[in-house]
């Protein structure tokens, strides 16, 4: 069973927009079958809505797993992660002398 979860996770990543269409289709087909008693036009409608709704959350689940098993997780407190290209930009809250800046003044 590892094996063939193992393989269709390895086909479902070199062929992700296929998958994500299969969804779709699936979801407005399923939608459209299981909604008989409305008139056709509320269950394209429904359909539809449903089939976004899920394939939002199929994008979702997509994201998440990219996001886990692309970015290891790291200790975020450690120094080397920390952006400080932002506050380079800044200028110096004192002057040489002391003094204190005029833009960091109010």
């Amino acid at each position: 069973m590892e094996r063939l979860s193992s393989s269709v996770q390895t086909w479902v990543e070199e062929h992700k927009l296929a998958s994500i269409g299969g969804v779709w289709a699936t979801a407005v087909g399923a939608s459209v079958a299981y909604g008989r008693r409305k008139t056709p036009q509320m269950r394209l409608i429904h359909a539809r809505l449903h089939a976004q709704a899920l394939t939002l959350a199929v994008l979702g689940g997509a994201a998440l797993a990219h996001h886990y098993y692309n970015h290891p997780s790291t200790n975020t407190n450690s120094s080397s992660s920390l952006d400080y290209d932002f506050y380079s930009q800044l200028p110096p809250a004192t002057t040489d002398d002391g003094q204190e800046n005029e833009r960091w003044s109010w």
